[in-house]
């Protein structure tokens, strides 16, 4: 019991110590599934790559890891170094990414983990990836109010923010809403709601359309006093590049990646 005590005491100074050289923490969260909550992630980062950051991207999701492929790392395997330091796999834009997608040996095997193991998972990876400095870490969170989220929330106090995501239906909005209250329980700052898949444009004639009704990122804004950071547009082409491995922001003339390049600027006003 000592020793084990004495091994959390040690990665957590560790963990300290390495997130001391990232400037800004942010989670993205969602009480819902489904959301797109991990195509979120990829384009603020690469949003903020875009505009010269330095940037990291810890997939916290232990069971549904999805970030490699949305990012065309799918297939590579974390390297360790002389001083056995875990270090990231370099993606797009020289994002730094870890996941437990790259410690897998068979893309279909399954990560059977109760709540303590996937904790001292987390413990692990934080206190042994050597992240370096960077000016973002975006920390991309499995849906609901669970160990993961929970888990990062209590390793990671000092966390700038989260931004919570959801799409515009009333079930999605009743579920989100948990993942706000989720926040304010814990004192992790809300930075605000992106909506996605908020509408789509019809490519023929430029109509707007509301696919999944409408509203449901303002109204949990307006309820809980917090910003509404964007609404990005329900497009066909991001799920087939997700699918290819390429972020959509780089298309810089879609709707949806100035959508993001807005929730960026919004979100460096927030932290500045």
């Amino acid at each position: 019991m000592e020793e084990r005590k004495k091994l959390i005491e040690e990665q957590e100074k560790k963990i300290r110590e390495r997130m001391g050289r990232v400037k800004h923490k942010i989670a993205v969260i969602s009480g819902k599934g489904g959301v797109g909550k991990s195509t979120v992630t990829v384009n603020l980062a690469m949003a903020f790559a875009l505009k010269g950051y330095s940037v990291g991207i810890l997939d916290a999701d232990i069971h549904g890891p999805t970030i490699p492929k949305m990012l065309g790392l799918k297939g590579r395997k974390l390297q360790v170094s002389e001083s056995n330091d875990i270090i990231p796999v370099s993606g797009p834009m020289n994002i730094k990414v870890i996941s437990m997608d790259f410690l897998l040996q068979n893309d279909e095997d399954p990560v059977v983990w109760r709540g303590p193991l996937k904790m001292a998972a987390l413990r692990q990876l934080l206190a042994e990836v050597e992240w370096g400095e960077l000016d973002y870490l975006l920390i991309d969170l499995p849906p609901g109010t669970g160990d993961e989220p929970l888990s990062i929330a209590q390793l990671l106090p000092e966390m700038d923010g989260v931004v919570v995501v959801t799409i515009p239906s009333e079930v999605s909005e009743s579920v989100v809403k948990k993942s706000v209250k989720f926040a304010e329980l814990l004192r992790m700052r809300v930075l605000g709601i992106i909506e996605n898949m908020s509408y789509l444009l019809c490519p023929k004639c430029g109509e707007r359309i509301e696919v999944f009704n409408s509203g449901a990122g303002r109204k949990i804004a307006e309820s809980f006093g917090i910003p509404l950071l964007g609404q990005i547009p329900l497009d066909p082409k991001v799920s087939r590049e997700a699918d290819s491995g390429v972020p959509f922001i780089i298309d810089f003339n879609s709707a949806a990646s100035k959508a993001f390049g807005e929730i960026v600027s919004k979100i460096e006003k927030a932290l500045n």
